[in-house]
């Protein structure tokens, strides 16, 4: 697959990725974080901020493409 393909889909995999794991992440805290604490809502929102990373990770990965020797 060429590389401006392999980007391209990659960029439209995390605007997608970001859009959705927004929603979910937030459709979670009004959910269930109604009634808790200040620091519930740190915890949950600082945890749920930082792990969307770990599946843009893959998918930058990917865009890389495999090493080159």
């Amino acid at each position: 697959m060429p590389v401006r393909l392999r980007k391209f889909i990659g960029t439209i995999l995390i605007i997608v990725l970001v859009l959705v794991y927004a929603l979910v992440a937030n459709t979670i805290a009004v959910a269930t974080l109604g009634n808790a604490p200040w620091w519930g809502h740190l915890l949950y929102f600082l945890l749920t901020g930082l792990l969307w990373i770990l599946p843009a990770m893959v998918i930058i990965k990917w865009m890389a493409g495999p090493r080159q020797q």
